[in-house]
């Protein structure tokens, strides 16, 4: 598979929908998706790929296929948004949570919906990102 394209995910009533490549037919690219969800392990949906079984011609289509999923499928649907803080760095999804006055995130890679994040808390937005840089530079240092 390749990588997820986080940087064109979108967030939906709980869900994130992740689209990535999942082919070529001639030059034309597939598309797939997978899901997050906010409850976690308690969706059957979370970590789910494509439960809706159909691919799509370009991003737009495949989360608009992905929405229409969730709309007749899902077993919740949120008004808050737990997807809102995600950043990408390095293809790597990042996505910061607050609770109670401390931060924590979740690390994504980018060929995999495995959280990597160890459990630590942090006082500050600002201090869990520098925190996540300084990780992810260290795992891959820039050539000179």
């Amino acid at each position: 598979m390749s990588r997820h394209l986080y940087e064109h995910s979108v967030s939906y009533q709980g869900y994130l929908i992740v689209p990535f490549v999942f082919g070529k037919v001639d030059s034309y690219e597939i598309y797939s998706y997978k899901l997050l969800s906010e409850i976690g392990r308690q969706s059957r949906f979370h970590k789910a790929e494509n439960p809706a079984g159909i691919c799509g011609s370009s991003i737009d289509n495949i989360i608009d296929i992905a929405k229409e999923h969730i709309d007749k499928h899902a077993e919740f649907v949120s008004q808050k948004d737990n997807f809102k803080f995600r950043y990408i760095y390095n293809n790597n999804l990042i996505i910061l949570f607050r609770q109670d006055g401390k931060y924590f995130y979740d690390h994504y890679p980018p060929d995999s919906l495995n959280n990597i994040a160890p459990p630590k808390l942090f006082k500050s937005e600002y201090e869990c990102l520098c925190w996540i840089k300084q990780g992810l530079d260290a795992l891959h240092p820039k050539r000179r």
